[in-house]
């Protein structure tokens, strides 16, 4: 595989980031995972950590260096990532179980496969325009569907981010699949949370991924969204992948996997601690975030099997 990839998360205006993300890839797959702890829920920074974590040690346990079904493994994860969340809330006796929005993506034998639940998206740009992008979960986009609301409507609806899917809280996700899709030369993914893509929309998404050093274009979109959403700006988080074909000449900055070991994987992950703002760590003690951890990686462990 050769590809070129980017990710970055920021605070935003708001007290903690509760977004998380990663990549991993082996010889021959490679996961892209982004999620957005919901926060006006309990712990869903937590959640969110939970589900990204979960997700990309299970690609490290399955893809050697392939995944035997893309499809499935997707659809085990996340449903044991759900799982994950709802026993962490049972073990620490919560009221409400955490909750948190999921995109991912994981590419192998040159397709990619995608899924996702709630208002995180995922975008495949391709020639100048978008090839195909995830529906979101929400009310607005319903209200969209049934032709009750206009985009300019929708962007500035109150309950914009009303979501009816997710992993944790009381009802199962409503998972929805992408077909298999053949990734061609130059292709890009953009995984987002709402932060990013709510303020600059589909068409700034598009442009301003058209720059092709996605290393640089990243951080200026997150800049611009920033900017755009001002004062009330939301955590924010993209991950940009720009995919090459095997036989084309490989860019300066991007990555070949051909010469890596079958077991062999390069991860791209922030620990739970690491994810945390330094105004936010001031409230917690170290012995709070150890506890913390240590919960969050008690409740995977009893689903990674």
């Amino acid at each position: 595989m050769k590809f070129t990839i980017y990710q970055e998360s920021r605070i935003g205006r708001r007290k903690s980031n509760q977004d998380r993300i990663a990549y991993c890839y082996s010889r021959d797959a490679l996961l892209l995972v982004l999620a957005d702890g919901m926060g006006g829920h309990l712990h869903g920074e937590v959640a969110a950590q939970i589900a990204v974590q979960f997700v990309t040690q299970a690609f490290q346990r399955e893809a050697r260096p392939l995944l035997h079904d893309p499809a499935m493994f997707l659809s085990r994860a996340l449903t044991n990532a759900h799982n994950a969340i709802l026993d962490y809330a049972f073990d620490k006796d919560l009221r409400e179980a955490p909750r948190t929005t999921v995109v991912t993506c994981v590419i192998q034998d040159g397709h990619a496969h995608w899924a996702h639940a709630g208002d995180s998206r995922l975008y495949l740009l391709r020639g100048g325009r978008i090839a195909a992008q995830t529906r979101d979960h929400s009310r607005v986009q319903l209200m969209l569907d049934q032709g009750l609301l206009d985009a300019e409507s929708a962007a500035h609806h109150p309950g914009r981010n009303r979501i009816y899917s997710c992993l944790g809280g009381s009802h199962p996700p409503q998972v929805e699949f992408s077909a298999r899709i053949v990734l061609r030369d130059n292709d890009t993914l953009a995984l987002c949370s709402d932060g990013l893509w709510g303020p600059l929309g589909d068409e700034g998404v598009l442009r301003g991924l058209s720059d092709p050093f996605v290393q640089e274009a990243v951080p200026r979109m997150l800049d611009h969204a920033e900017q755009r959403a001002g004062a009330t700006c939301d955590n924010l988080s993209l991950i940009a992948l720009r995919w090459h074909d095997d036989s084309a000449p490989q860019p300066g900055d991007s990555v070949s996997t051909q010469t890596m070991a079958m077991n062999d994987f390069t991860t791209q992950l922030e620990t739970f601690e690491q994810s945390r703002s330094p105004a936010t760590a001031l409230d917690l003690t170290d012995d709070e975030i150890e506890r913390a951890i240590a919960e969050i990686n008690s409740a995977i462990q009893k689903f990674s099997k």
